[in-house]
């Protein structure tokens, strides 16, 4: 999971890429270095996956854009819009299957691209 800050982002909201996962957190909070850990379980089977962390302390407004109400919080984009908000983890299995099919079309239109590639 790649750190990554407001400004950069707002950019590739914006640029309304194809899926964009985000992990929102503080440093100082149990939780979330709890949440932390399972999504890095969970990410390393998903390891192409566009997944990023973000310090809410560093980013009030995009926490007041996005109006987070709590931390831990997974956001998940879809060509720039808002589609997912995971506040409760649960277990790495509940997280591995809110992501999978994330996953799973993530994979198939990378591999879709490819192929038009090499036609």
């Amino acid at each position: 999971m790649e750190e990554i800050v407001s400004n950069v982002l707002d950019k590739k909201l914006a640029a309304r890429e194809r899926l964009t996962i985000v992990f929102v957190y503080t440093p100082l909070c149990g939780t979330c270095k709890l949440a932390e850990g399972m999504l890095r379980v969970v990410e390393s089977s998903f390891e192409s996956l566009p997944m990023y962390s973000l310090n809410i302390n560093h980013s009030p407004t995009f926490a007041q854009q996005w109006k987070i109400q709590s931390v831990p919080c997974l956001l998940v984009f879809q060509k720039g819009l808002g589609v997912e908000r995971i506040y409760a983890f649960g277990s790495i299995g509940f997280l591995y299957n809110k992501l999978k099919p994330y996953a799973t079309a993530w994979t198939l239109q990378k591999t879709n691209t490819n192929e038009r590639g090499n036609e």
